[in-house]
């Protein structure tokens, strides 16, 4: 089922929140609670990446092994969803082709695609940035404390940018799916770094060894 049959009002605001997730942790649920929050979202989609083309050079874990821990991080939260729509199409997967799709199958939402700061910064060199921007109602960014951001040079690349950007102040989390990778290697404590769940299945599948 796809978000725009369970919610078909014209306000209809879905939040659009991609990675690798590996693994997701708790920083990645707080950012994505304050997402829906500041930005009146009825519904989050957790899109899973496989494999992203800007990442290419990085080893990832197997899809299959971080979607059923993405099942796990969301499963208690009827406003989470995750998005199997770049696992289930050919690569090279492409924020704009994503998006457009999404946009085919939600004719009547708003989708606002959630971002970082620097994400942000680099948008002039994504894969069809206007085409990109022209499809989304709007960019939640998630700005860390000292970003600084020139928007007004920006508005001068993508014409109306800044009135789809809304910065959210992200809470300051020393969390990253690269440090929880490294605590496994060197067998140091990262339990609550992940829902128990992921944990568990950490654990279970010796990942990151």
């Amino acid at each position: 089922m796809s978000p725009g049959s369970r919610h078909n009002s014209m306000n209809n605001r879905i939040g659009i929140f991609g990675g690798t997730f590996d693994p997701p942790h708790i920083g990645h649920l707080i950012l994505a609670g304050e997402a829906v929050d500041f930005l009146n979202l009825n519904h989050l989609l957790w899109l899973l990446t496989p494999d992203p083309p800007h990442k290419s050079a990085q080893p990832l874990t197997p899809w299959q092994h971080r979607l059923a821990m993405l099942d796990l991080c969301l499963a208690n939260n009827p406003n989470f969803e995750v998005s199997r729509l770049d696992i289930d199409r050919p690569g090279p997967h492409y924020a704009v082709d994503t998006m457009q799709i999404l946009a085919a199958q939600n004719p009547s939402a708003e989708l606002v695609y959630i971002m970082g700061g620097d994400s942000l910064r680099d948008l002039p060199t994504w894969h069809k940035p206007h085409e990109f921007v022209q499809v989304c109602h709007s960019l939640g960014v998630m700005r860390r404390p000292g970003d600084f951001i020139n928007l007004d040079k920006l508005e001068m690349i993508f014409p109306g940018l800044s009135a789809k950007v809304s910065f959210m102040d992200a809470p300051l989390l020393g969390i990253s799916s690269r440090q929880i990778r490294q605590r496994v290697i060197e067998n140091r404590p990262f339990r609550y770094y992940v829902p128990a769940t992921v944990y568990t299945y950490i654990k279970n599948h010796h990942l990151y060894l």
